[in-house]
């Protein structure tokens, strides 16, 4: 079964720098749009961030000019670069489809402490 892996959250202080990576093994779906979705506890899946196999980015409100997605479709990977990061970024970072059709994987978990 396709399931993306995702790695690279921590903790971190607020203002600090985190590059979460993501790679979806046994898919060959480059020409789908790709996302990084954060969940909270008690929450849905909030897309982030999403990438078209073109490159054309798009982001939430709340992290414009702070985050940068980018994909290699030949390895089938996702980055998220996070920067000037605030508490309430705070969550679990999962990769997937946009619109999400795989099964979540185990997720990363970012944590910022103010």
């Amino acid at each position: 079964q396709v399931q993306p892996v995702e790695s690279g959250g921590g903790l971190v202080q607020a203002g600090g720098s985190l590059r979460l990576s993501c790679v979806i093994a046994g898919s060959s779906r480059s020409v789908n749009t790709m996302g990084w979705y954060r969940q909270t506890p008690g929450e849905q899946h909030e897309l982030v961030a999403s990438i078209r196999s073109g490159g054309i980015t798009n982001y939430g409100d709340s992290v414009k000019g702070r985050f940068t997605i980018s994909r290699d479709n030949a390895k089938n990977t996702v980055s998220l670069q996070m920067n000037s990061l605030k508490s309430e970024d705070t969550g679990v970072y999962y990769c997937n489809f946009f619109p999400a059709f795989l099964s979540w994987g185990q997720g990363t978990q970012v944590t910022v402490s103010s």
